[in-house]
């Protein structure tokens, strides 16, 4: 097997050699054999690993990434695995409630007025935290900002979430992790409160449409680098 040295690995991805020594060291590639001199020694193997892991950050962003090869490498292939599919779970989701916006938006340029949302029951922020997997703090930080305005109960002062308000949370989960800051989504959900303007949602809508396609596209090239990876591992 050819032998490879780290500039080798670092020239092919326009990285540093330093960096390639760094995902040695925290468990993104294989150990390296060393030289009787102490030089690190790669081989087509480290080669795929490396490709395999610079594929998963662009496709399911660095923490998980790291979280997929080290646990490859501690031989717990399971767990990479649930780490990639809850990936793809979560942009199900988000093309789920990118797809209800959507309507909402349709619905708002067509009746100018706005969407009635299913459903009676109101949540607490406990169960809504849980149902985005966010922290309460983050809903009641959504909040400061004004993207949410839940009620309260009469007497315990406890926050409620309606269908609307449920809306309104997903929403802004969907553009928060699209990049964008807090208020200019308060300036989107208000928007369909109001029945207002729909241009700026509707092009922060497409922004998004195109960052899932693109993400849905790397989690496919990701699938087959970490692929070929794995079959030169066993090999």
């Amino acid at each position: 097997m050819d032998t490879l040295r780290p500039a080798d690995l670092a020239r092919e991805h326009g990285i540093s050699t330093q960096a390639v020594r760094n995902y040695e060291q925290d468990g993104f590639l294989p150990p390296a054999r060393r030289t009787a001199a102490g030089y690190r020694i790669y081989t087509e193997v480290h080669a795929a690993a490396l490709d395999a892991y610079l594929a998963l950050v662009r496709a399911h962003g660095h923490a998980a990434a790291g979280r997929i090869m080290t646990a490859i490498h501690e031989g717990e292939l399971e767990t990479a695995l649930l780490i990639i599919d809850h990936g793809h779970e979560q942009s199900l989701r988000d093309r789920d409630t990118l797809d209800a916006v959507r309507k909402a938006v349709r619905h708002l340029t067509e009746e100018n007025a706005p969407e009635p949302i299913s459903g009676t029951d109101s949540w607490t922020i406990g169960e809504l935290a849980h149902h985005l997997r966010v922290t309460a703090a983050t809903l009641r930080k959504w909040e400061r900002a004004g993207i949410l305005v839940p009620p309260r109960e009469s007497g315990t002062g406890y926050r409620r979430y309606d269908a609307n308000d449920r809306r309104d949370a997903e929403l802004a989960h969907l553009l928060r992790r699209g990049g964008y800051p807090l208020d200019r989504i308060a300036l989107v959900v208000h928007q369909i409160r109001a029945a207002g303007g729909t241009e700026s949602l509707a092009a922060a809508l497409a922004d998004w449409r195109d960052r899932l396609t693109a993400q849905s596209l790397a989690r496919l090239d990701a699938a087959g680098r970490l692929s070929h990876y794995l079959r030169l591992r066993e090999g």
